[in-house]
């Protein structure tokens, strides 16, 4: 198995791994953990996979280097969001360097980083480690998370520090939003339109139920703020809105899809409940029926501000804490009892889009780093 850092890079690019709510675009990232427990078990490392519950063709890796208390944690996705090829000019499944950058899917969203620390950690494989070094690959980050909550469920205990290498262009994120993603169903009655007593309008229902929502968001905004956020309150989308089949007859059903985005200090469970306490009184009103359901479990704000990880890579890298929109996998790490740090190579503003890259300039700094880290907490 080649450990040249280019090869890696590109057979990681070559396994397609998306993840997606949509059953029929969805797959398995087994592929790629399997190669990365291979290299990694070529370094000497204790590799063990863990399938997801029922997925068997998904699973984490978690690739641990010495023993004992303490250690540190490099963790990422293994997985990718869905592509069109033909918007993309290079191929999107190959390794593409040009122009001082390294063009893939995954590139910086996040293959990339494993071929990053498999590099980085080569040359300091002949040390005595203090303390355990673990590389923790997690699969469906970007559809349900199921990964990370999987490592929760199960209570899996390793290392004290963790760092998360998404594209934050190597500033390290201390917080970031948490993320909803819901579904409210209405079924009335249909009938004909020329006399409304003839069925329960389920959009007229979903039309107070949305003002509901929109009032909902403005106290929420009134109550939290963050000015660690470019936006600094909580946000309510409404995304989605389907409903009725004909302007000749009463609306049947309707259905509206919505996102909110949680400040830290926020909680899923008490917003899905204050959700739920402002819908059932208007459709009790209206005489109609209604499901509320998550599109995904959710995924919770993180807010990391009294830590020694961060103070570290404050002075490794010379920049403060920063805050970012995207969500990522750390609550979860939280939740495991870890200090955990968002810092990675690239820009996330080239991700989740085509010709995706990670710039060159980032590669060297990023091995340093991680170098300099596990100088710091394993030896």
């Amino acid at each position: 198995m080649t450990t040249d850092f280019r090869a890696l890079f590109g057979q990681l690019l070559q396994l397609p791994s998306v993840s997606s709510a949509n059953a029929k675009i969805d797959m398995g990232n087994r592929n790629v953990v399997e190669l990365l427990a291979n290299v990694f078990t070529d370094l000497g490392f204790t590799c063990e996979l863990m399938p997801l519950p029922n997925q068997s063709h998904k699973a984490n890796l978690i690739a641990t280097y010495g023993s004992g208390t303490g250690g540190l944690v490099l963790a990422g996705h293994t997985d990718t969001v869905p592509f069109d090829e033909a918007l993309w000019s290079v191929n999107p499944l190959q390794l593409t360097e040009q122009d001082g950058r390294l063009y893939g899917l995954g590139s910086t969203d996040m293959k990339g980083f494993f071929a990053l620390v498999h590099a980085a950690v080569q040359p300091l494989l002949n040390q005595v480690f203090k303390a355990p070094l673990i590389i923790l690959a997690t699969a469906d980050e970007e559809s349900s998370m199921e990964g990370a909550r999987a490592l929760v469920q199960q209570g899996r205990k390793f290392g004290r520090y963790a760092l998360i290498g998404e594209p934050t262009g190597l500033k390290p994120i201390n917080r970031h939003k948490g993320v909803l993603m819901e579904r409210l169903q209405v079924q009335g009655q249909s009938g004909h339109s020329s006399n409304p007593a003839l069925g329960k309008n389920a959009l007229e229902a979903m039309h107070e139920m949305i003002g509901a929502l929109l009032d909902f968001r403005s106290r929420l905004q009134q109550r939290f703020q963050d000015p660690h956020f470019a936006i600094d309150v909580p946000t309510l989308n409404l995304g989605v809105i389907q409903g009725g089949d004909n302007p000749n007859r009463i609306c049947g059903h309707c259905a509206l899809e919505f996102d909110v985005r949680m400040l830290p200090g926020m909680h899923s469970a008490e917003l899905r409940n204050d959700i739920r306490a402002l819908i059932e009184p208007i459709a009790c009103r209206h005489q109609v029926q209604f499901t509320y359901t998550p599109l995904f479990a959710g995924a919770e704000a993180f807010a990391n501000d009294h830590s020694e990880m961060l103070q570290v890579c404050e002075q490794l890298t010379g920049a403060s804490g920063q805050s970012v929109a995207f969500g990522t996998e750390a609550p979860f790490l939280q939740q495991l009892g870890l200090d955990t740090i968002v810092l990675g190579p690239g820009s996330i503003n080239v991700a989740h889009q085509p010709d995706e890259y990670m710039a060159l300039d980032q590669v060297q700094p990023c091995i340093t780093l991680i170098q300099q880290l596990v100088t710091r907490f394993c030896l």
